[in-house]
């Protein structure tokens, strides 16, 4: 269990890119993290193990059984959480006439219903804590979208409504809600979602060069550029007056006119 003066925080999808970069920035700042993913943390290459004092838990949030076993396992390990990530995310790349109905309910659960069953879980530990934060990460895709992830942009859409209801609801418990919204980083998300095509190129390399050339940086993000963000919404210190908010974090993609 955390000491009294530490603080805990939980993040969901914590074995992908951002996850990953997420766990170790709020560890090497002091933080016990507990992890949730439906794959396993494993210690691939130069990639940090997950922390030593943290919680791990194999769990998948798209089912709601799943979702309250992870909060029973939480409730267990600490009696407050000081931030919560909902970092967690499915992506169907094709066309939404294509798109079945069991595709589009799999995004919705896994992307927007588990931050709701999530935070109706997580309320009473984030009010303990006094000054507790959710951080939501939603995407690009929820204001400026391409064609063939329909169900992929409407999620990230909903998840901002819900992040502006859920700070309006939580304020007067000090809990903060902010999203935080990634334009195109360097993850295996994004690797897989470049095979749709729109992009023009025949190896990846090409393709990530040609998405780079679309932002005004002229380079893609990297897993721990959003994680720093993400840990800047969810530390009070830095962020104690920014509540209902988004954060785009794109490289400038979204400021240069389409038709330039």
């Amino acid at each position: 269990m955390p000491l009294k003066d530490v603080r805990t925080m939980l993040i969901t999808g914590a074995a992908g890119g951002i996850g990953r970069a997420t766990v170790q920035v709020f560890a090497n700042a002091g933080w016990w993290v507990i992890g949730v993913d439906r794959a396993e943390f494993d210690f691939i290459g130069q990639l940090e193990p997950f922390p030593a004092h943290g919680l791990f838990i194999k769990a998948d949030i798209s089912e709601p059984d799943q979702l309250q076993s992870i909060y029973e396992k939480v409730y267990d390990f600490s009696p407050s959480l000081d931030a919560i990530v909902n970092n967690a995310a499915v992506q169907i790349s094709k066309p939404l006439i294509e798109t079945t109905v069991e595709e589009w309910d799999a995004v919705m659960a896994s992307n927007l219903r588990s931050v709701f069953l999530g935070a109706k879980l997580a309320y009473p530990l984030l009010k303990n804590s006094g000054n507790g934060a959710i951080v939501n990460v939603s995407s690009v895709h929820a204001v400026a979208t391409s064609m063939n992830i329909s169900a992929y942009a409407a999620s990230k859409g909903g998840l901002l409504a819900l992040t502006r209801a859920m700070a309006i609801e939580f304020a007067t418990d000090n809990i903060r809600v902010n999203a935080v919204l990634p334009g195109a980083v360097d993850t295996p998300m994004l690797r897989a979602g470049l095979e749709r095509g729109h992009l023009g190129g025949i190896t990846v390399h090409d393709r990530l060069e040609n998405l780079a050339r679309k932002t005004v940086n002229g380079r893609v993000g990297t897993p721990e550029e959003i994680a720093h963000t993400i840990y800047f919404l969810a530390d009070n210190n830095q962020s104690s007056f920014i509540t209902g908010q988004a954060l785009i974090v794109d490289g400038g993609a979204t400021a240069r006119l389409s038709t330039e």
